[in-house]
This record gives structure tokens, C-alpha cells and sequence, in this order.
């Protein structure tokens, strides 16, 4: 017979630690998948690989350390790269993956352990993070006194998406449901 071991809580101090280093780890990745994709520009953008490591965060790390990780991300990037994203796409950008990190990490908390639930917080902080991404374009179009109308934000957050936005309903809950198999997930 196979006594089975029960794992000790880790001290709260601990857990916070291996917060940090997965979140360190994922900002990481957001600086490195840009130039694995950005060789072909069309390709890159339509991948949006920055949103992956960001998604994966939240799930991970919980909500503050995913939000952390979205907003230091894009201007990171912008500024370790000498300009790309450029300024005005990366502002809207941090907008748009900090709530991505928020919400993909409060959904994941509050809904039940289930494989279905980790697509509800994913299609939730997809759309939430667009909806807040064509907010920052059009207070930003605003304060450069040009418009941003609802067929740039349909253009933006939906058409020229499709392709990430399919990437990642794929992939991210399939990297979820590894890591959680794996016990690499940071529960509260």
C-alpha cells in the first residue's frame, strides 16, 4: 500500500515569492515572444503575443500580480526596444493587458475550479481588456484632437484579432489546465 503524503502549506511569504518569480518569469515572456513573431509585422500583430503571457499571469499568479505584469509590460517593451511598440500603441496597450491580467485572474478566483470556467475568464478578459482598450484609443484620439470612430475599434479589437483571438482560446486553457495538472498554479 502507497501511503499517500500530504503536501504542508507553504508559508504565506513563501507563496508570495513564487508570485514574483512566475510574474518576473511572464514579463519575461512579454519582452521575448514579440521578437519570436515580429519577424513578419502582419504575423506579429495578428498573434498578439504579449496577451499570452499576461493571460497566463492572471490565471497563475492572481489578479494584482497579473494586472502588475499588463501594465509594466507594453512600456517596458517600448522602452528596452528603442520605440516598438511605438508610444501611441503602447499606452492603449497597457490599458488593455492590465485588465486582461485583472480579470482573467479575479474570474478564475471566483468562478468554480472547472475546466469550463477557465474559458469564461478567458472570453470575459478578452473582451474586457478590448472594451478598455478602445476606451484608452478614444481618450487618447481625444487629447491628439483626431477620432477614433466605432469602425477603428471594430477594425482593432475584432478583425484584425481574429487570429490572436483564436490563438488564444486555444492555447491559454490548455496551458492552464498543464500547469494546474502540474501543481504550478499559485492559489490563494
Amino acid at each position: 500500500m502507497s501511503a499517500k503524503v500530504e503536501a504542508r502549506p507553504r508559508p504565506a511569504s513563501s507563496l508570495a515569492v513564487r508570485r514574483l518569480v512566475f510574474s518576473a518569469m511572464f514579463l519575461a515572456l512579454c519582452l521575448l515572444l514579440p521578437y519570436l513573431t515580429g519577424q513578419i509585422p502582419q504575423i506579429g500583430a495578428a498573434l498578439s503575443p504579449m496577451h499570452i503571457p499576461v493571460l497566463l499571469c492572471g490565471f497563475v499568479c492572481g489578479w494584482p500580480w497579473g494586472l502588475a505584469v499588463g501594465a509594466i509590460a507594453p512600456l517596458l517593451r517600448h522602452v528596452v526596444t528603442g520605440g516598438m511598440p511605438p508610444l501611441t500603441t503602447a499606452i492603449p496597450m497597457t490599458f488593455e493587458l492590465a485588465c486582461y491580467g485583472a480579470v482573467s485572474g479575479l474570474m478564475y478566483k471566483v468562478l468554480p475550479k472547472k475546466k469550463w470556467a477557465i474559458y469564461v475568464s478567458l472570453v470575459t478578459a478578452m473582451i474586457a481588456g478590448r472594451l478598455v482598450w478602445g476606451a484608452a484609443r478614444f481618450v487618447m484620439a481625444g487629447l491628439q484632437d483626431t477620432s477614433f470612430p466605432l469602425s477603428a475599434f471594430w477594425a482593432g479589437a475584432v478583425v484584425d484579432a481574429v487570429p490572436g483571438i483564436i490563438l488564444h482560446i486555444v492555447l491559454i486553457p490548455v496551458l492552464v489546465m498543464a500547469m494546474e495538472k502540474a501543481g504550478l498554479t499559485l492559489k490563494n
